[in-house]
């Protein structure tokens, strides 16, 4: 059943991020254990696991994804709220293993978050993180020029939106309909590996994403041609970890 549902993911990078979750899961928990998705967003990964077996929840602040995952959702084993960081504690509840896929990059204060999800993790659980590599491709390129753009250049901002929204692209994702999706942080292997550390977790795996596909102008070819989504991930596998454009990380 996940090859149906990982339709809901259109490019082969994401599919391949939502494969490797999957295959952690599956050599780390039981299939009764319960799966804690935390920034779930419109819950596809969520709702993913729930069609391989898993018991999962997903919590996202944001109402409007929620939402959304709520409409989209057919599975009994598969739940979505909106919960915060510190509700999370006072529930009281632990989990053997949580998935924190592309959010970390948005939060002003990650080591928050973490220190929350050590106190819920189960004590032999896993916690599977993946971000963006922010001296990737897209990051370097793409990011935090537009990021800049935006920010000192309102009026280019303006043409350069609407140039976006001519080629299709839009301000969300299909992982998620919050209203800001802004990356505030950036990081490499070092920065990733010291917040493991300083939130009580080691990083004992290392995971790529892609290489350069979803860097413009090369992303306005690849978005319409999946075998070159493919070859651009499988050449990432080739390549030194820094190259990757995303990190897929266990954390024990």
């Amino acid at each position: 059943m996940l090859n149906k549902l990982i339709m809901e993911f259109q490019r082969y990078t994401d599919q391949k991020r939502l494969a490797f979750i999957s295959s952690v899961l599956q050599k780390s928990i039981t299939i009764v254990a319960e799966v804690l998705d935390i920034g779930c967003g419109n819950g596809i990964i969520s709702r993913s696991l729930g069609a391989s077996g898993f018991n999962v929840l997903g919590v996202d602040v944001s109402e409007k994804a929620i939402e959304k995952a709520k409409m989209l959702n057919k599975f009994s084993n598969v739940r979505f709220q909106v919960r915060s960081a510190e509700q999370l504690v006072a529930d009281g509840h632990q989990y053997e293993a949580i998935i924190c896929s592309e959010v970390l990059e948005h939060l002003q204060n990650p080591d928050i978050l973490l220190k929350v999800l050590r106190q819920i993790l189960k004590e032999n659980g896993v916690l599977i993180v993946t971000v963006p590599n922010g001296k990737g491709g897209r990051e370097m390129f793409v990011t935090k020029p537009v990021q800049k753009i935006m920010k000192n250049f309102p009026i280019c901002w303006k043409g350069l939106n609407w140039i976006k929204g001519m080629l299709g692209y839009k301000g969300t994702t299909v992982q998620s309909d919050a209203d800001d999706l802004s990356h505030v942080q950036f990081f490499t292997v070092k920065t990733l590996s010291e917040l493991a550390f300083n939130a009580g977790f080691k990083i004992s795996y290392w995971g790529k994403s892609n290489f350069l596909e979803d860097v413009f102008p090369f992303s306005l070819l690849t978005k319409r041609v999946k075998k070159l989504q493919k070859f651009d991930c499988d050449l990432a596998e080739r390549l030194p970890l820094r190259l990757t454009g995303g990190f897929f990380t266990v954390w024990n």
